[in-house]
């Protein structure tokens, strides 16, 4: 790969890493400073791209430990607005039975390793993740794209153990929904996020 390919390729997965950085971090100086940041180190190093992943796979991956030093950085000072509301529970309670079971069990997936591999999940999966509530989705990035410990986010996050494995749980309830309707619904309008 060109280092012009390749420079322009990184610019190219610009705005969407700066969105992705925004949701964690919550400030457009340190998203930004984040991103460039991960670039830098791709375009420093270019070497070090073996190809083993996409290049979104791996400047993500680049991008995660520079937003986790900025958060282990920056003094824990943000504060966020409490969720979720009342309605939000009616909802999650019709996906139940009285006896506590899924009405309608997850479809089907198909091989998840191969799916995270497409462009176009990754599209997807960042419209549902910006359809979440701001909390609902910071804390699922956290958790599990920055495999930041449970302590650590309730302490960021100022959020007891407990509430913070309801809002875990709602997001992933959100999200699961929100990719059945938009990814794994196996038709061609199902690839695209309404």
């Amino acid at each position: 790969m060109t280092s012009t390919t390749l420079f322009q390729q990184l610019e190219n997965m610009r705005p969407a890493l700066v969105r992705f950085a925004l949701l964690q971090l919550r400030n457009i100086e340190l998203a930004e400073d984040s991103v460039q940041d991960a670039l830098v180190a791709v375009l420093e190093k270019p070497a070090n791209f073996s190809g083993a992943s996409s290049l979104r796979t791996y400047v993500i991956g680049i991008l995660k430990y520079k937003i986790i030093d900025n958060l282990r950085i920056a003094g824990r000072t943000c504060q966020f607005e409490t969720e979720p509301d009342q309605s939000e529970d009616d909802v999650i309670d019709q996906l139940f039975s009285a006896n506590g079971h899924t009405i309608s069990p997850p479809r089907h997936w198909g091989n998840p390793d191969a799916t995270l591999e497409q462009h176009d999940f990754f599209r997807v999966m960042e419209v549902c993740l910006e359809k979440l509530p701001a909390q609902h989705a910071r804390v699922f990035m956290m958790r599990e794209w920055l495999d930041l410990e449970t302590s650590e986010i309730s302490q960021e996050l100022n959020l007891s153990t407990s509430n913070l494995w309801v809002v875990l749980y709602r997001a992933r309830l959100r999200l699961r929904e929100c990719l059945d309707l938009n990814w794994f619904s196996g038709t061609p309008e199902g690839k695209t996020a309404a």
